[in-house]
């Protein structure tokens, strides 16, 4: 019998031993590399791109000779402003990418040794990072389709006599939402967050293309698909999987989510319940690469990212730690 991916020595690339070890010096010459990697890691200004550029002997920051701005290794991404050494951040991504299930900010900032605050903006500003550009993701080929509700719910009373029946439309908190996947087999993942499945199809229907194969279960809403995709419904009350239908992809995704939830986070408020989605359906697309490979990824993104209109400054204009 084959060795799972995960248990071989493919999987494990990277090590945060390795990083921490790195000096000063090396981590700034690692984040260059990704940094500036389409000119072979050597500096050029971010601003106009000339690749004329001026080094200070005192700071890591270069000016350009064309515009004369200066800049450094983080100016103009989501890690702009940094406080941190960029070693931390190094290591941040690698806890990040290695947490296949996520990892809780409390966690993080333990690991780091930061305050709260500190790791839930550092490890949202990562999400949004790997998450760009996925909202305009378009799937076509063999695509499976599923919702699955996240977020609050009545706390149940503590005598049985007492407790209500949750799946009522009148005992809805509001705060439950729909997180709706579309995954291509051998592909990539969209999610979107609705109130339910129905409200999700006009989306499905503009990010999968016509002449794609859905698989879908037997829930009503997925019945307006049919005059555009040709389908294939199982009926999960009889079977996981039958004549060549299911949905078992999209189930391995909610598995990853739904774990994320309950075992790390343990709540995910609805605000923020796109990221998190986002978050699990990158980590499923990649989990057969390397470790290294998927820190290279999220560092690059993060890089690649401007900075974040959401997450900086985030507890100055007043942010609350709803997860």
């Amino acid at each position: 019998m084959s060795q799972h991916f995960l248990l071989t020595a493919k999987a494990r690339t990277l090590s945060l031993g390795a990083i921490m070890r790195m000096s000063d010096d090396e981590a700034h010459a690692k984040f260059e590399a990704v940094r500036f990697a389409d000119n072979g890691g050597v500096a050029f200004c971010p601003y106009c791109e000339c690749t004329k550029v001026y080094t200070y002997r005192a700071r890591k920051i270069w000016k350009c000779a064309a515009c004369g701005k200066q800049f450094s290794v983080t100016s103009g991404t989501i890690f702009a402003s940094h406080k941190l050494p960029i070693r931390d951040y190094l290591a941040a991504i690698a806890i990040f990418v290695s947490a296949v299930k996520g990892i809780s900010a409390l966690q993080l900032g333990r690991d780091l040794d930061v305050q709260y605050k500190t790791a839930f903006v550092l490890a949202h500003k990562i999400r949004e990072a790997i998450g760009a550009g996925r909202d305009s993701a378009i799937l076509s080929g063999t695509v499976e389709v599923d919702g699955a509700y996240f977020g609050g719910k009545t706390k149940e009373k503590n005598i049985k006599a007492d407790r209500k029946d949750r799946r009522l439309a009148e005992e809805q908190t509001g705060k439950r939402q729909s997180v709706v996947v579309a995954r291509e087999r051998g592909g990539q993942t969209f999610t979107t967050i609705a109130s339910s499945e129905a409200a999700a199809v006009p989306t499905i229907r503009d990010h999968v293309m016509p002449g794609a194969i859905v698989h879908a279960d037997e829930a009503a809403a997925w019945d307006r698909l049919h005059a555009r995709y040709e389908m294939h419904r199982i009926n999960h009350s009889v079977a996981y999987s039958q004549d060549g239908a299911c949905t078992n992809q999209a189930e391995s995704y909610f598995s990853r989510l739904r774990r994320a939830e309950i075992g790390q986070h343990h709540h995910i408020s609805g605000k923020h319940l796109a990221a998190y989605a986002g978050e699990m359906a990158w980590k499923e697309d990649n989990r057969r690469s390397a470790n290294g490979r998927q820190h290279e990824m999220a560092t690059g993104a993060a890089l690649a990212h401007p900075v974040s209109r959401i997450w900086a400054g985030y507890w100055q204009r007043g942010g609350t730690s709803t997860r």
